[in-house]
């Protein structure tokens, strides 16, 4: 992360979690950047990211002990397919990576690269 910085630019993340849930998560993994609140998934709505979470998978996070209800503060049950972009300070996107698999992630040296083309 210290490369992302120097290259003069800041990382954040967007999460539907409620505030407090965000902040839980971001001192529970020990996150050196924001972690945002995305109320309603409506930032992720307007990037095309959402999902509605269907009854099999619901029950399976319910297995699992994970309550979206609670954790979103919602009943929508709508999820963002995770995803990375690097921003220009004009606000249009310079480049995006997005993955239905949430266990495809993308390769920090790519955003590192991506900032060095600005």
């Amino acid at each position: 992360m210290p490369e992302i910085h120097e290259l003069g630019a800041s990382l954040a993340a967007i999460s539907p979690e409620t505030e407090d849930n965000s902040l839980s998560t971001a001192e529970k993994n020990a996150l050196t950047f924001d972690v945002l609140h995305d109320d309603g998934n409506v930032v992720a709505t307007s990037f095309g990211l959402v999902f509605t979470v269907g009854e099999e998978l619901k029950a399976i996070y319910k297995g699992f002990g994970i309550d979206l209800e609670k954790s979103n503060g919602d009943a929508s049950y709508t999820l963002p397919i995770p995803a990375t972009y690097v921003i220009r300070q004009d606000g249009t996107v310079a480049y995006h990576f997005a993955e239905v698999d949430y266990t495809k992630r993308l390769d920090p040296t790519e955003v590192v690269q991506a900032l060095k083309k600005l």
